[in-house]
């Protein structure tokens, strides 16, 4: 039986993160919108890809700055926000099942409801409760998900009005298993995210730990030597190299989202349907046709956008060590 007090506590935090994840999400929609640009589109999006064969033709977007002016000069203002409803949407119901899945999962594994119990979990049954709780999450949140892709795809003149249209237009399409295009790499991708980040983040912390003991008296004291600063920099550096890593599968992901939909032609050519078989034949073909570049279309803004978000995460886990460490996990959504 879950105490009332537990009960309350997992809705005040799932609250509280579906707040501060809305935040972020309006906050640095202007960046994800241009990832997305990049991500579903077939032609090179650097100035030096350019220079290699281009089997697709000419490029829409080539750079960040080259994106923002034409997206500002095309589609103004508002259309760094593209996809932001259905985005904001999807923090909601990811927040609240993620929330409550690892609250389980940890109860079950620890024999205890109890939050201070689930501190004394063995680093692989955390890892696991937060991988779950981030799959759960990410199936009960995903049309949303690929709804904010479509939208934030498109520019102008808009193929989709609003969510609604897209989402009909998915189901007359696709049918309800289309709500789901690009589910696999999106789980595939999430556990090696959460353990490079939980792995490089310990690396860079020891490092630096063995830097500071150089000037240090009694080597006890190394770990309470690191600053909210070192902290944050070894956060940045961890999620910087997560994303680095795990990035084409994103791309991967994108692709499948926006299969065979309609995209105008001014922003190049479109993913056909059933352009790919499985992910491992996304990830062959678009290595064969975009080469490497094209597995990491979007890696600036993506790393720009989220790095500095988990570093602050990792600094506020550091900060309440004696509590869950439940936040962490939902940095694979950022």
């Amino acid at each position: 039986m879950e105490e009332p007090g537990q009960l309350k506590r997992a809705f005040i935090d799932a609250t509280a993160g579906s707040i501060s994840g809305a935040i972020s999400r309006t906050v640095t929609s202007p960046l994800d919108v241009i990832k997305i640009r990049f991500q579903v589109q077939l032609e090179p999006t650097s100035s030096f890809a350019l220079l290699s064969k281009n089997v697709y033709g000419a490029s829409k977007y080539t750079g960040m700055i080259q994106a923002s002016k034409d997206i500002f000069r095309e589609e103004g203002f508002s259309g760094f926000w593209r996809g932001n409803v259905p985005a904001l949407l999807m923090v909601m119901p990811y927040t609240a099942i993620q929330f409550m899945v690892l609250h389980k999962v940890k109860t079950f594994a620890s024999g205890s409801s109890k939050s201070e119990d689930h501190i004394h979990l063995s680093p692989y049954l955390s890892f696991m409760s937060g991988a779950l709780a981030g799959c759960a999450a990410t199936v009960g949140s995903y049309p949303f998900d690929l709804l904010r892709t479509i939208l934030a795809s498109q520019g102008e003149p808009k193929i989709y009005p609003n969510m609604r249209a897209a989402f009909v237009d998915i189901m007359n399409t696709r049918g309800f298993r289309g709500l789901y295009a690009g589910l696999s790499p999106t789980l595939v991708e999430i556990i090696p995210y959460a353990g490079l980040q939980f792995g490089t983040y310990d690396t860079f912390k020891r490092w630096t730990m063995a830097w500071n003991i150089r000037g240090l008296s009694d080597p006890t004291h190394a770990e309470e030597s690191l600053s909210s600063f070192q902290l944050f920099l070894c956060g940045l550096a961890a999620g910087s190299c997560a994303k680095a890593v795990c990035h084409p599968l994103d791309v991967v992901k994108k692709r499948f989202q926006i299969e065979g939909l309609q995209r105008h032609p001014r922003y190049g050519a479109r993913v056909e349907a059933k352009a790919y078989r499985n992910m491992y034949d996304a990830l062959s073909r678009i290595m064969r046709t975009e080469g490497w570049a094209g597995l990491y279309k979007g890696i600036v803004p993506s790393i720009v956008k989220a790095a500095p978000a988990g570093a602050v995460t990792f600094v506020a886990y550091e900060s309440r060590k004696s509590r869950d460490s439940d936040g962490i996990y939902s940095l694979n959504k950022l």
